[in-house]
C-alpha cells in the first residue's frame, strides 16, 4: 500500500527559515528501496574498491576542464587530479570526494566535475545519489543531468535536470529545477525542499529523480517533494525524451550561491557514497560506451579556458552550456543498446529571477 504525503504549494507563508505555501497537493511517497517498488538496477557506481590511480573510474566517469567560469563567474578550474576527485571512506564506507580547494592551481580555487558523458546515459528511470554536501557560502554543490544531444540542439533545447544543487551557507536547504526551452535561466521549473532538524552536511542524503515520459518526480531521502507533468508545462517545450548523461560538481562562487567570504573554509568536500540508475520497464533505453582516448581521464590536465564545457548549465538558471565537443556521444565509441526494447556556453544564472520556487520543510 502506497503512503500518502501531504505537499503544500501554492501562496506563501513565512517561517523563520523558509517559505512554504497553503494548496494542498496529495502525492505518493517513495519507498525507501527503489527495488521493491518495481525498479531494477542497471548501472551503479558504488565507489567502495579504489582503482589504481586513487581517480574515478574511467570506464564509468570523465571530467569537465578548465576555468572559464562557466557562465555563471564561476571562481574555479576545474582539474582531472587526485586532489580534486579521489577514492576516500567515511565512517568506514567507501566514498568518493569531490573537493574545492583553495590553491592557485590555475585560478584561485580548484576542484572537479565529472560526468558519465559518452559513457553511460539513460533516458527514463531512477537516478539516484547519496550524498554528503560542503557546507559555506560560496560553494556550489550540484547533481544533475544534461541532455547527450546538446552538440545538435543546444541548450536548453538539449534539456536539463537539476536532481539536487545547494547553497552552501544554506545546509538545510536543496533545490531542484528543470530547463527547457521557454523556462530556462532565470525562470526554470523548480523548487526548493528543507528540514528544520537536519543538515545535508553532517550526514548522507539520498537525492533521486523517478522520469518517465510524462512526468519527472524529485525526492529527498525517498521524499517525493515535487512532480513536474509534461501536460502541465504549458508555458515550456518539454525535452525530456532522450538520454541523458550524470553530472556532479562542486562549484566555488558563481551566481547562484554567491562568492566565498572570510568565513569560508577550504578544504570543502562533497561525498558520494554511491550513484545508481535504475529502470522499470522497456522503454528505459540505456546507452553505454566503452571510454575513449580523449576522456579528459589520462593527463592531470585543467587551468584553461580550453576543453570541456564553457558552461555549467546546472543551476537555478543557466546560459548555454558547451562541452567543448569532448566526449560527444555521436563522435567515438560503438553505443550499446542494452534496454529491453525500448554550444552550451553561457549558462546565466540571475538569482533575482529564480522562477516558481515553493519549499516543503520537513
Amino acid at each position: 500500500m502506497k503512503k500518502y504525503k501531504t505537499i503544500l504549494l501554492g501562496c506563501l507563508a513565512v517561517s523563520p527559515f523558509f517559505f512554504t505555501s497553503c494548496e494542498k497537493e496529495e502525492i505518493p511517497e517513495g519507498n525507501v528501496n527503489p527495488e521493491n517498488n518495481g525498479w531494477v538496477l542497471v548501472w551503479s557506481d558504488e565507489f567502495n574498491t579504489p582503482t589504481e590511480d586513487n581517480r574515478p573510474d574511467p570506464s564509468k566517469w570523465t571530467y569537465e576542464l578548465g576555468a572559464s567560469g562557466f557562465g555563471n563567474d564561476e571562481l574555479q578550474n576545474y582539474t582531472n587530479k587526485e586532489k580534486n576527485a579521489s577514492y576516500t571512506t567515511y565512517n568506514g564506507e567507501g566514498c568518493l570526494k569531490i573537493t574545492a580547494l583553495k590553491d592557485g592551481d590555475g585560478a584561485t580555487y580548484s576542484s572537479a566535475r565529472i560526468k558519465t558523458e559518452g559513457l553511460f546515459e539513460i533516458r527514463y528511470g531512477r537516478i539516484e545519489a547519496r550524498l554528503i554536501l560542503p557546507y559555506g557560502p560560496g560553494l556550489w554543490p550540484a547533481f544533475w543531468m544534461l541532455g547527450n544531444n546538446y552538440s545538435t540542439e543546444g541548450w536548453p533545447g538539449c534539456g536539463e535536470i537539476d536532481i539536487m544543487e545547494n547553497k552552501g551557507y544554506q545546509p538545510n536547504i536543496v533545490s531542484s529545477a528543470l530547463h527547457m526551452p521557454g523556462r530556462y535561466s532565470g525562470n526554470p521549473v523548480t523548487q526548493t525542499f528543507g528540514f528544520q532538524d537536519k543538515r545535508f552536511d553532517t550526514d548522507f542524503h539520498v537525492f533521486a529523480i523517478e522520469w518517465d515520459e510524462t512526468k519527472i518526480d524529485f525526492f529527498v531521502d525517498d521524499i517525493l517533494y515535487k512532480r513536474v507533468n509534461a501536460a502541465d508545462v504549458t508555458d515550456g517545450e518539454w525535452v525530456f525524451d532522450h538520454p541523458f548523461f550524470i553530472i556532479l560538481n562542486v562549484a566555488v562562487g558563481g551566481t547562484f550561491g554567491g562568492k566565498p567570504t572570510d568565513n569560508t573554509t577550504f578544504p570543502q568536500t562533497m561525498y558520494i557514497d554511491y550513484v545508481r540508475a535504475y529502470k522499470k520497464n522497456d522503454k528505459t533505453l540505456i546507452i553505454v560506451n566503452p571510454p575513449s582516448e580523449n576522456d579528459g581521464n589520462t593527463d592531470d590536465e585543467g587551468g584553461s579556458d580550453e576543453g570541456g564545457d564553457t558552461d555549467e548549465g546546472n543551476e537555478d538558471g543557466d546560459g548555454e552550456d558547451n562541452p567543448g565537443g569532448e566526449d560527444n556521444p555521436d563522435d567515438e565509441g560503438e553505443k550499446e543498446d542494452i534496454s529491453s526494447g525500448g554550444s552550451i556556453n553561457d549558462w546565466n544564472h540571475n538569482e533575482e529571477d529564480k522562477g516558481r520556487v515553493d519549499t516543503d520543510i520537513e
